[in-house]
């Protein structure tokens, strides 16, 4: 464990090349040129290109950097890379020169066949291009291949369509803030000059033991469980959240948070989470396009750090049936260029006309595309994980806290609102504890949307998925919102009237998508069906909302994504979703063919070995029969249900590629990997420890 003592702020964002040293190292004019281009979207000319690349090449190199990529996000849910090293065509001396030109740092030109694309391109069209984007500063990575200097950068098709998640954030980022700014205006703002979206991911995280990870083909292959029984103590005792953080995972921890530091993710919080062996990390909030790289980059450290410490680090949604899984509740406020957050209700909440128009527009954002806000959280892995007693449920509501629902009921009922709830003052009964001030509202845990002080928590994306998807929605459809509104206020004759009058009519239309009460409850299962609002329980049926007709209109006038582009993405989830399942169905069929079958084969054969031998010796061996004869029937059972699992699986390779194969997998599959499942898991109660072939939920859970 290193005891090595370290300034934070010596080393925070020592290997990003970050507007403090371009200041240092860029000709002011150049550093002028760029700073235009970040801030207001100024094209960028190769000969100012040229200069920042020497620069950003010679600052890399200081930093041993050998090799530079530009790093992308790829429709694969993880980045990609290419390495290219610095050095040129060998002089005639034999000596080489390194070099990095303005081109080389705008654009780069993977293969973009071998990605996928959704039919956008052909498998014989292998053009692509990278573009950089400047504005989410590069960094040097320092890992096992020594030092690189990774540029953060879009990707898109040799026809122009965005083969990434980067291309349409950046887009829907364009959007929001011409909106947004169109809205401030209204309002008399005439100072601010942008508006950016800032988001804050937390992370949740499950850490093992390496060794026993190795020993277990299905975290290898699918990253989760597919077998495994309870242990006789879970997560019931809720002595692990906030616990002692254990000296193996201190000493994890902290050298993530170094290596997190000197490439400029303000890593922040760290804890132990409810279930044993789950852990949470949360940074400062930072611009959207910043965030969604700050994340990519706190999961690939969280792995390279755990496998440093002999450990593995799962991000799967449900790694472990039984406990709670784990998600990233993705933070999203409005900030302007000069300070201001726009979702700051202020201290008198009823009086703010401009907070009240911008809640009331998101309430009628989040209620007309409920659906498309759902799919942007699918995955394969959060089908185990919303709507289980431990994450938001699969019905998307918004919860405003009763200061906000106050507020917003005086509007419904009288058009004005005249009041906010205060919070007054914690009364703890104890005099020697400091006088403390209560929020005006509680916190609320079940809620998938949910209001907390000065941003909407978006508590439904999956832990392992990249949290562009979510935040490419949310950004288009306040843009939406906001257009509207502004299309009616910019033409009103009396302003002051009718934005009272818009905000009425917006609480009044969208108030169904309001709830403060326990999601977690069945009886708001019966209420939301009631409400009429969306139960969408699996990513199957959630890929559709992408392609609606109400979502290519979205996308298409706000130049987020073309039809074109909609419908590819839906195709690549469907293909993603069938190979998912198909990998853990097969996984399945091959632990219990080549494991589970044989060892409890054997273990039989012992039992009647036992048996015999007692008998014969006399006595009563009826608990070694009794004991055998339930062995036999679940081995029977299993052979059973294997046999249904291969039969089923063979017959979805037979179903083509697209909806409808997906469909049988979820509806087929997925329920015969299940039945196979609960046999097996009763033999891990029965069978020897010995005896059985792989570390147990118990292993790999309390010994880390």
């Amino acid at each position: 464990m290193s005891t090595e003592l370290f300034n934070v702020a010596d080393i925070f964002g020592e290997n990003v090349f970050n507007d403090t040293v371009m200041q240092e190292r860029l000709p002011k004019k150049v550093y002028k040129n760029l700073k235009n281009t970040i801030e207001e979207g100024k094209e960028l000319d190769l000969e100012t290109a040229d200069v920042i690349a020497h620069e950003m090449k010679e600052w890399a190199i200081e930093k041993g950097a050998t090799h530079y990529t530009h790093w992308f996000l790829p429709l694969t849910g993880v980045t990609a890379e290419k390495h290219d090293s610095f050095i040129s065509a060998p002089l005639p001396s034999g000596k080489i020169l390194m070099s990095f030109s303005g081109k080389e740092l705008i654009k780069g030109e993977p293969d973009a066949s071998s990605f996928p694309s959704g039919g956008l391109r052909a498998t014989f069209e292998a053009r692509g291009y990278t573009a950089w984007d400047c504005t989410s500063p590069a960094f040097v990575r320092q890992d096992a291949a020594g030092a690189t200097l990774c540029i953060p950068t879009a990707f898109c098709s040799y026809t122009g369509e965005a083969l990434d998640q980067k291309t349409p954030l950046l887009r829907s980022m364009e959007a929001i803030n011409t909106q947004a700014l169109r809205l401030l205006r209204l309002f008399g703002n005439t100072t601010s000059k942008k508006v950016t979206p800032s988001v804050g991911a937390e992370q949740e995280y499950f850490l093992v033991d390496a060794k026993k990870f190795l020993e277990r083909k299905d975290l290898i292959y699918t990253g989760r469980t597919l077998f495994g029984a309870m242990p006789p103590k879970g997560q019931e005792l809720d002595d692990h959240y906030f616990g002692t953080i254990r000296q193996r995972i201190a000493s994890f921890m902290r050298d993530v948070n170094i290596e997190l530091w000197k490439v400029g993710v303000s890593s922040k919080t760290q804890h132990n989470e409810v279930a044993p062996a789950q852990h949470e990390l949360a940074p400062i909030y930072t611009e959207a396009n910043i965030a969604v790289d700050h994340n990519q980059i706190v999961m690939q450290t969280l792995k390279r750090i755990a496998s440093q410490h002999g450990m593995k680090c799962l991000l799967h949604e449900k790694p472990f049936a039984g406990v709670n899984g784990s998600g990233k509740h993705n933070n999203w406020s409005l900030i302007t260029d000069d300070g201001i957050n726009m979702l700051d209700p202020g201290k008198t909440p009823h009086e703010n006309i401009q907070f009240l128009l911008i809640l009331t527009c998101i309430l009628k954002a989040v209620n007309k595309h409920a659906d498309l806000l759902r799919e942007s959280a699918a995955d394969p892995g959060n089908d185990h994980r919303l709507g289980a007693n431990e994450a938001p449920p699969a019905i998307i509501s918004v919860f405003l806290g009763e200061q906000l629902e106050d507020v917003i009921e005086q509007l419904i009922s009288t058009g004005e609102a005249t009041h906010s709830l205060k919070g007054g003052k914690l009364e703890t009964g104890v005099r020697t504890l400091p006088e403390l001030m209560k929020d005006a509202t509680d916190r609320n845990r079940t809620s998938p949307f949910a209001f907390t002080g000065n941003k909407f928590e978006f508590r439904m994306v999956g832990s392992r998925d990249s949290i562009a998807s979510s935040n490419i929605v949310l950004n288009t459809i306040a843009a939406e919102a906001f257009s509207d509104a502004c299309d009616v206020l910019e033409n009103a004759e009396d302003f002051q009237l009718a934005v009272h009058d818009l905000i009425k009519k917006y609480a009044t239309e969208n108030q169904r998508i309001i709830f403060n009460g326990d999601g977690y409850s069945e009886a708001w299962v019966e209420e939301a069906k009631r409400r009429g609002l969306h139960n969408i329980r699996s990513m199957v049926e959630a890929i559709p909302a992408m392609v609606s007709d109400k979502a290519v209109s979205l996308f298409e006038k706000f130049g987020v994504f073309t039809k074109a582009e909609l419908e590819s993405r839906a195709e690549i989830q469907y293909e993603s979703y069938a190979k998912a399942i198909n990998i853990e169905a097969r996984t399945m069929i091959d632990m219990a063919r080549k494991q589970f079958i044989p060892a409890v084969m054997k273990y039989t054969k012992e039992l009647a070995d036992t048996v015999n031998t007692v008998t014969a010796a006399g006595a009563d061996a009826s608990v070694q029969s009794s004991c055998l004869k339930e062995v036999s029937e679940l081995l029977k059972e299993t052979k059973s249900a294997l046999d249904v699992l291969e039969k089923v699986t063979r017959e979805a390779s037979q179903k083509g590629e697209g909806p409808e194969e997906a469909k049988f997998f979820y509806y087929e599959v997925v329920p015969a990997m299940e039945n196979l499942r609960t046999p097996v898991d009763k033999l891990e109660m029965i069978v020897d420890k010995e005896a059985w072939p792989m570390p147990s939920y118990g292993d790999l859970l309390f010994e880390v």
